[in-house]
């Protein structure tokens, strides 16, 4: 009896101090979480398709890794001009890949489909690496779906990096869409008039 009293009594401290082993452990796996500034949004682009949206379609004819799952996680710390921005999914930095194309006017809307909003310091889009617009939201919260229309794109293909930077922590998301521009305006030619040598206004003609 003295002996199961006994082991009872040692059996309770042993099973508390592992109960507080346990939950100090779990502490310090979270901790990085909590005390870390995490970016709770995430999105990608969807139209016109970016690179992630095709790996999330399957409408790509090889492997896209984890992409697939999540195209909406390609996150990394600003400042980058990668399409993974220096992220693990680097199959979208891969331009020797057979990545569809979509033709597209040389005004075009890029639509954004976001999934944890968060608050949102700016959107840039560069084309073939020049950046061509940037829209400053200025902290604000982005709905469910966001627009923003490029205009005046050149002709031929080309590869837009859209980077949205978010407000309160140092990470950006990145998606990489690839088109072929037509109905771009041309240049406009010079007509005889245009030609013509010009005239100074006000000026009266020459004496005799």
């Amino acid at each position: 009896m003295n002996r199961a009293r006994s082991a009872t009594s040692l059996t309770r401290p042993l099973l508390t101090a592992l109960a507080a082993l346990a939950l100090a452990a779990g502490f310090l796996v979270a901790a990085p979480s909590a005390v870390l500034p995490q970016a709770q949004a995430h999105g990608w682009i969807t139209s016109p398709p970016s690179r992630a949206d095709h790996c999330a379609t399957g409408t790509v004819s090889f492997d896209c890794g984890s992409l697939q799952y999540e195209p909406q996680s390609v996150e990394a710390p600003k400042g980058s001009t990668q399409c993974s921005g220096g992220s693990g999914f680097t199959v979208v930095d891969d331009d020797s890949l057979p990545w569809p194309r979509t033709t597209v006017g040389s005004d075009t809307t890029f639509r954004w489909q976001i999934t944890a909003r968060h608050r949102t310091a700016t959107w840039e889009y560069f084309v073939d690496g020049q950046l061509v617009k940037t829209v400053d939201d200025g902290g604000a919260q982005p709905g469910a779906t966001v627009e923003h229309t490029l205009t005046g794109l050149p002709a031929g293909d080309h590869t837009i990096l859209a980077r949205w930077n978010i407000a309160d922590t140092v990470n950006a998301f990145y998606q990489c869409v690839d088109v072929t521009v037509t109905g771009a305006a041309a240049a406009p030619s010079q007509t005889a008039a245009d030609l013509a040598p010009a005239v100074r206004v006000g000026a009266g003609p020459s004496a005799v």
